[in-house]
């Protein structure tokens, strides 16, 4: 375990080259957090009450939707003891079959606002980056991605083997895909409804959610901007991530998306009408 780790890049923000082109302008009315979580009792209170009371102070409309992803912990009680202080708590069971993908979809499938963020339970994001994200979605772009390795990013405790991984991973996407994002892996991201809806289906059963959304947003054509954020490793709980189940899935979803860019000719881009 080490301190914080910041990471000196050329920008600070990775903006997509033609993505003001391709923005939309149309004014977003509410926000949806998608939280998946699983054995979370001794930090998920904390993580709702801290996000809601950041998204109050600015005046964003928001809900937060928990979705307990099979808990054996109290998890669901300390949500329920939340919930009769705060209102825009939402909570899920996600019924089954279970798995980080799943929760994430299943909390989609459920969320009444046109923009979502897509967060941890444990308080590795930063609420604070809620808001910046909510600001770029309102100034026209589609897609806003967090990185901890841009400028101004940063990780906090981060296993150096983990961490190690990471870089080697997030480089063969950008190569596999020759894009600029830098930290594609990294679950903390927001989307407008329509690109959600444009991404369908969605097939991650695991944490490959994180990989599928973004490259199919990139690749179907959405506006996109990266941004830096920081992480902190979790102070309480066990991390759910198992890299040795997760590197075969990483892949096929990498291999899929590329088939679908390389092969489909253009038919799921946004927008795309078909031609003979």
């Amino acid at each position: 375990m080490f301190g914080i780790k910041r990471w000196d890049t050329r920008s600070t923000v990775c903006d997509h080259i033609n993505s003001k082109e391709s923005a939309t302008d149309s004014a977003l009315t509410l926000l949806s957090i998608v939280i998946p979580a699983r054995n979370e009792e001794r930090c998920i209170a904390a993580t709702v009450e801290h996000l809601h009371l950041e998204l109050r102070m600015r005046g964003i409309p928001h809900e937060i939707i928990v979705v307990d992803d099979a808990s054996s912990d109290r998890t669901v009680e300390a949500l329920n003891a939340t919930h009769r202080n705060l209102p825009e708590l939402v909570i899920l069971k996600n019924p089954g079959p279970h798995g980080f993908g799943r929760a994430v979809i299943h909390g989609i499938d459920h969320m009444k606002g046109d923009a979502v963020v897509i967060m941890m339970a444990d308080e590795s994001d930063d609420c604070r980056d809620v808001v910046r994200y909510w600001t770029l979605l309102n100034d026209g772009y589609e897609c806003v991605f967090g990185s901890r390795f841009l400028r101004g990013g940063g990780v906090i405790d981060y296993p150096r083997f983990k961490l190690a991984i990471n870089r080697l991973a997030n480089f063969f996407v950008r190569t596999l895909f020759g894009f600029k994002l830098n930290d594609t892996t990294n679950a903390f991201k927001a989307y407008r409804k329509t690109v959600i809806d444009g991404c369908r289906p969605l097939i991650s059963p695991h944490f490959n959610i994180t990989l599928e959304l973004p490259l199919k947003a990139i690749t179907r054509g959405y506006s996109w901007v990266s941004v830096p954020v920081t992480w902190r490793n979790r102070r309480a709980g066990e991390s759910k991530l198992r890299l040795k189940e997760m590197g075969s899935r990483y892949l096929f979803i990498c291999l899929y998306i590329l088939l679908e860019k390389w092969l489909s000719r253009g038919d799921y881009r946004r927008n795309q009408t078909f031609t003979a």
